[in-house]
């Protein structure tokens, strides 16, 4: 019998003492406890093994405490609480390494005598591991990211020059685990080796000493989940992508494009005139709408694209009405890269969380908007990205505003 999932969230106050000098508080850090692990399954470890394969595309329905901790547990936790050992073989049950939880609701780091996670930070940061840690497009993706992170150090006193071999294989063990543990539990995962170490510990927040081996992309296979029907309802709709005379950027088209029609939305190129257009990469699209005759009462959906070339909207008058009566007619109304400014010279950010490229940051603050930063940012109908890398999601996010959701 499955155990009832049950989830106690606890603030965690501690509390640093200096000599000489008055106590100090640190941050409060919320501690999730996680739900005592099963440790029975449907599923057996021949079949588990004869159905793992990497999974590169996610749906977005993001993961339940329960199985981030059964994928916790698989990889770090305790399964000998008399002598202290754990789900992964150690070179004398030293344990130099640390899982790091990356979600939607922030960075967790893995306690396994407690069976927790405490939290790092609450921001997204999926995203920026994939700008700043040069990490694969399916890191964006992922429901849950695991970094597996190893300390060198804590094995060198007692293994010398074998300190780092043992780091690594231990490393591996505790993949292969989590990879198994994610079959059983009915999910996708793929292990991700070619990052940037620097960018990746500095996003997560790792001390030095800690050196980042893996990253493990863990979620629902695309297709699958129950969020995957999120833009069900969008099936139908129309959207306007409207792009520059030139130099577009060719990601936050088509990646935008191509998740947009995933969901059966009808999209239509519109630009400063009709024919073939060239992005900034040397991609290839075809502008069949007018941007300055644009109906906007013909589109649920109206898009603006960023690109160098974008600035030629950022002043025009009809792509400025644009806006302004995507917004009067309740119409989503999305930007991306640089093309948030385009919104804020319209005067329909005021007060209104968005992002941007940092390069147009001042200008949305300027024109009142609650700039954040974040790769994404929705508030009411108006959906605003930071660039290429946020593409997909930047879809996913149109298309669930098209679906009501």
């Amino acid at each position: 019998m499955k155990r009832l999932v049950i989830l106690t969230v606890v603030l965690a106050l501690f509390a640093v003492p200096c000599h000489g000098q008055r106590r100090t508080r640190a941050p409060r850090r919320k501690v999730v406890q996680l739900t005592e692990p099963n440790v029975t399954g449907a599923m057996s470890l021949e079949e588990a093994l004869a159905s793992r394969r990497s999974v590169r595309s996610f749906s977005n329905q993001p993961l339940k405490w329960a199985q981030i901790g059964q994928l916790a547990w698989a990889g770090q936790g305790i399964t000998d609480p008399q002598r202290g050992l754990r789900a992964a073989p150690s070179a004398g049950s030293v344990y130099p390494i640390e899982l790091f939880f990356v979600t939607q609701e922030g960075v967790f780091v893995y306690r396994p005598a407690e069976h927790s996670l405490e939290q790092l930070t609450d921001q997204d940061v999926r995203m920026a591991l994939v700008r700043d840690g040069k990490a694969q497009d399916s890191v964006a993706e992922a429901a849950c990211n695991i970094v597996v992170a190893g300390s060198v150090r804590k094995l060198s006193e007692r293994f010398k020059e074998k300190a780092r071999n043992y780091m690594l294989m231990e490393a591996g063990h505790i993949a292969q685990n989590i990879q198994l543990q994610a079959v059983c539990l009915g999910l996708g995962s793929v292990t991700v080796g070619g990052f940037d170490t620097r960018g990746v510990r500095k996003v997560c927040g790792l001390t030095r000493g800690l050196e980042p081996i893996y990253v493990i992309c863990v979620g629902y296979p695309a297709g699958e989940g129950a969020a995957e029907t999120a833009g069900a309802g969008a099936a139908g709709k129309k959207a306007a992508l409207i792009i520059a005379s030139q130099n577009y950027h060719d990601a936050e088209l088509f990646d935008t494009k191509r998740v947009l029609d995933a969901a059966q939305v009808q999209t239509f190129i519109a630009g400063p005139r009709r024919g073939v257009t060239r992005g900034t990469l040397g991609g290839v699209a075809e502008s069949t709408v007018l941007a300055n005759r644009l109906a906007v009462n013909d589109y649920d959906a109206i898009i603006f694209i960023g690109g160098p070339g974008a600035t030629e909207y950022f002043t025009n008058p009809a792509a400025l009405n644009i806006a302004r009566e995507a917004v009067r007619s309740g119409k989503v109304l999305g930007a991306i890269g640089i093309a948030p400014t385009i919104l804020a010279n319209a005067n329909v950010l005021a007060g209104i969380r968005a992002t941007s490229l940092l390069t147009e940051q001042q200008r949305l603050v300027q024109a009142g908007a609650i700039y954040t930063g974040f790769a994404v940012e929705r508030e009411r109908q108006i959906i605003t990205a930071t660039g290429p890398e946020a593409a997909v999601l930047f879809g996913r996010a149109i298309t669930e505003a098209l679906a009501g959701r």
